[in-house]
């Protein structure tokens, strides 16, 4: 069978890091995902904005990939209300920043993979304007409706052989489940 290949495509997108004080002793600073800005240039946690203890630092611009064959969960992301993108953050391991912006995606499924860990920080992000614009775009050009089939049992009939019931060398139905050690032994 001869398949086209999946189109791809491809934006730069800032995230919008924002860090609040923590709530606890154990938890000095709350780092969330403010926003995202479609098309932005390259960053390095560079601070926009302070309002007392909180700060925002375009903190990173990464590609957000969409996938021809992934179309039906950038259709979830646009669905949902508001319409959302997905931002994965961990602690940094090295280096002088304090999280590291490891993703930003269009799909839940992927965003829900990163949640497995717990390692890392998954916060949803509304879409702005052209943004979602972007993403309705390359679903409708190529989004292919699946058909659902529904699976068939086979037609093979079971119940003419009881296999896997017991011992071949156990002749009476009664004894069909005890094992032919213990017939010996009766015997005997």
């Amino acid at each position: 069978m001869n398949r086209k290949p999946h189109a791809n495509a491809s934006l730069p997108v800032g995230v919008v890091v924002r860090r609040t004080p923590g709530v606890t002793r154990w938890a000095r600073w709350h780092w969330s995902v403010a926003a995202v800005l479609p098309g932005a240039g390259p960053a390095d946690w560079r601070e926009l904005r302070r309002e007392g203890e909180a700060v925002e630092y375009h903190a990173a611009t990464l590609a957000l990939e969409l996938h021809g064959a992934e179309t039906e969960s950038y259709l979830h992301a646009l669905a949902a209300d508001p319409p959302v993108v997905f931002v994965v953050l961990r602690e940094a391991e090295i280096g002088s920043q304090p999280m590291e912006v490891v993703l930003v995606t269009a799909s839940p499924y992927e965003a829900e993979a990163y949640t497995d860990s717990g390692e890392e920080i998954v916060e949803k992000v509304t879409m702005p304007p052209a943004l979602r614009g972007w993403i309705a775009d390359f679903v409708a050009t190529h989004h292919r409706e699946e058909p659902f089939v529904k699976r068939r049992r086979d037609r093979k009939r079971i119940d003419l052989v009881e296999d896997g019931i017991g011992d071949p060398r156990i002749a009476k139905p009664e004894d069909v489940y005890a094992s032919p050690a213990l017939k010996r032994r009766r015997l005997q």
